[in-house]
């Protein structure tokens, strides 16, 4: 099972990030349509994910969040690899310049809903503190509270639609 290459919603594409893009963003190199601020450190952990691999399992891979006005980059988004037992992490950020303004809702709600259209269910792990992330989670329908992982991250989930 596979995800398309682009995700579309009203504002953005969540397009996935090539392996030629994060092997140059590894080593400091930046496309002239990214935000000053992006990658962010989280974005280049996840570029390392990427290894030069085509297949279905690649397209649950790190996405970039691009504003559809003019093609700015501000933030990441994606899965931690293909389903596993049927059930995949989604992890998100944003630039600051970004944040505050639902990009981070309309990014999750999107993704949820291809993973979800796959057969997947989702679940998400976030720091108990981050109050901005716990809203976002909320608002995009994960009710199912797994309790903290061994880092002492929250770990919730939608409910399943298997």
């Amino acid at each position: 099972m596979s995800l398309p290459v682009e995700v579309e919603t009203n504002r953005f594409r969540l397009v996935l990030v090539t392996p030629e893009e994060a092997g140059q963003a590894l080593t400091g190199d930046r496309q002239l349509n990214w935000h000053p601020d992006y990658p962010r450190p989280d974005d280049l952990d996840a570029f390392t994910m990427i290894k030069g691999d085509t297949s279905a399992a690649a397209s649950w891979g790190p996405r970039h969040i691009v504003r559809r006005f003019d093609d700015l980059v501000i933030g990441g988004i994606g899965f931690f690899g293909p389903p596993e037992d049927g059930e995949v992490e989604i992890g998100y950020g944003l630039v600051d310049y970004a944040r505050g303004h639902g990009v981070a809702t309309e990014a999750v709600l999107a993704m949820v809903s291809a993973a979800e259209g796959a057969g997947a269910t989702v679940r998400a792990r976030t720091e108990p503190t981050n109050t901005a992330s716990l809203r976002v989670l909320a608002k995009c329908g994960f009710t199912v509270l797994r309790g903290p992982d061994d880092e002492g991250h929250l770990v919730v989930a939608r409910p399943s639609n298997r």
